[in-house]
């Protein structure tokens, strides 16, 4: 097969690396990506088009990766060019914007949600397929460290892998901006030194978790700003609260600023956000 990544990221460079393991050809678009993604698609040695028109006639199944709040317009792109191919949508988004997403390819669309890391070790990374075609298309895909996995039991089948991920990040993810906020309103209250003395006698290993997490969270904290929203609006399309999340969306936000940034600890967030009150 002729596969398209959209685009090389630190995900999407790891799922090309298993698209190639089983001997397909991969390709990706350059314009208008940085300076890493560049890197990594010479790294992997993808073929190179300068333009997604180019990428999409040359390919027959692309693979969108990339930020939650960009998959529609991706995806809207894509159909602008009249791809006649398989569009695989593999980012976090609520299952209504999956719908929205079906809607421009019909048959060809495939429902996507990755859980774990970037795939480079096998046993850490599932890519979860839903749709008429997943389990065609996870046929193509038996070789390398990324899992593949055809929902074809569930319920709502279309849009069940990303119904999947949103679940699993509400509290993957979700746990972890509560995490960095109850040490923030500690630190506010000046009380932060005594919830860790109280954590490691009540809840042993929360500090050492929380530490843990600053330091995953803070050069990606970015991406999850878009994805909390995604969560919050699946939650309020299924009658329940979407606030928990609709707040970790803004906590990651205020964490924008240590993108692309080595990890930073946790006095480092909590400086952040911290805001003592006048």
């Amino acid at each position: 097969m002729r596969v398209g990544i959209l685009h090389p990221g630190e995900m999407g460079a790891s799922v090309a690396a298993t698209v190639l393991a089983n001997a397909h050809e991969v390709a990706w678009c350059s314009a208008g990506r940085s300076a890493q993604s560049r890197a990594r698609a010479k790294t992997a040695a993808l073929t190179e088009f300068q333009t997604l028109e180019d990428l999409v006639a040359w390919a027959e199944l692309l693979i969108s990766i990339c930020p939650p709040a960009s998959a529609l317009e991706q995806a809207q792109a894509v159909h602008a060019c009249a791809f006649e191919g398989w569009y695989m949508d593999a980012n976090a988004v609520a299952p209504a914007t999956a719908k929205g997403i079906s809607q421009l390819f019909g048959s060809a669309y495939v429902d996507g949600g990755i859980i774990g890391p970037p795939a480079w070790r096998p046993d850490t990374t599932r890519l979860y397929l839903s749709g008429v075609n997943a389990a065609t298309i996870a046929g193509w895909f038996c070789q390398g460290p990324l899992r593949v996995v055809a929902m074809t039991e569930a319920a709502n089948v279309e849009v069940a892998a990303s119904a999947l991920k949103m679940a699993y990040a509400a509290y993957s993810k979700g746990h972890s901006a509560l995490l960095l906020a109850a040490n923030a309103l500690a630190q506010n209250a000046g009380v932060l030194q005594a919830l860790h003395d109280e954590w490691e006698l009540s809840m042993p290993g929360v500090v050492k978790r929380s530490v843990a997490t600053a330091g995953a969270i803070s050069p990606k904290a970015w991406r999850f700003v878009g994805e909390m929203e995604q969560i919050s609006a699946t939650f309020a399309d299924h009658g329940l609260p979407g606030e928990l999340h609709a707040g970790a969306a803004q906590l990651y936000a205020l964490l924008a600023q240590f993108k692309n940034q080595p990890p930073a600890d946790l006095a480092a967030l909590l400086q952040v956000l911290s805001q003592p009150e006048e």
